[in-house]
């Protein structure tokens, strides 16, 4: 619940932000075409950046509890682990004890969650700035 609550707070206060930039560049005067395809590129690039960072972040939280509660021996491997599990990708070699598989399960559902919300609110940033260029062109 926890990385899931940070990951829907931080992607609507995104989504707050970008707001506003889409908001204020609509208002003012239209610039052209070439100009408005790097801001594009830029913001696009800045969310999926955070949104990597993001799930970096909730993946050592849950790396962090692996290697509190015993389940791996090094914080290393509860990262990589971790990460893995996130990406619901398999590390040969890397394995829980049968006690821990639960929690590895939960993390993998947690992680195609995470990842949704990235690609949905990705997507949405993606689709609001070509609604914004492709305007420019009935003008």
């Amino acid at each position: 619940m926890l990385t899931i609550a940070i990951h829907t707070t931080a992607v609507v206060l995104m989504a707050f932000g970008l707001e506003k930039r889409v908001r204020v560049r609509t208002d003012a005067d239209q610039p052209d075409r070439l100009r408005a395809v790097p801001a594009m590129i830029v913001h696009i690039g800045a969310v999926a950046l955070t949104l990597a960072a993001l799930h970096g972040v909730e993946s050592v939280l849950w790396a962090s509890a692996y290697w509190g509660l015993g389940a791996l021996d090094s914080l290393t491997d509860a990262a990589v682990y971790s990460l893995a599990t996130m990406s619901t990708f398999e590390i040969p070699g890397l394995t829980l004890p049968p006690r821990f598989e639960m929690l590895s399960a939960l993390q993998a559902m947690n992680g195609v969650l995470a990842f949704g919300i990235s690609t949905a609110f990705l997507f949405a940033v993606i689709q609001a700035h070509w609604q914004l260029l492709s305007h420019r062109r009935e003008d």
